[in-house]
């Protein structure tokens, strides 16, 4: 499980990114460079990383459940998400 740091460090990132957003497509659009490179580099949506809504874990993220793979697999063969099992054939 990430470190509830790690987890605060993106929530902030995210809330800065939707801060700015407005402000920057307009400067996108303006075309001026200059103001946008004055802005926060954390402000700027690539330094956004998805991660896992119950550990944090950066890697193996499904989108459509928001959650990682590991975490998708025990709630799955525990009957948590519905629609979702376990394939045999």
């Amino acid at each position: 499980m990430a470190k509830e740091g790690v987890k605060a460090r993106e929530l902030k990132r995210a809330k800065l990114v939707a801060k700015y957003a407005e402000k920057r497509a307009a400067l996108k659009a303006a075309g001026d460079y200059l103001a946008l490179d004055k802005l926060p580099k954390a402000a700027s949506p690539v330094k956004l990383h998805n991660r896992c809504k119950l550990t944090g874990r950066p890697r193996g993220y499904m989108r459509q459940f928001g959650i990682s793979r590991v975490t998708f697999r025990e709630m799955a063969l525990d009957g948590k998400i519905p629609g979702v099992k376990k394939a045999s054939w």
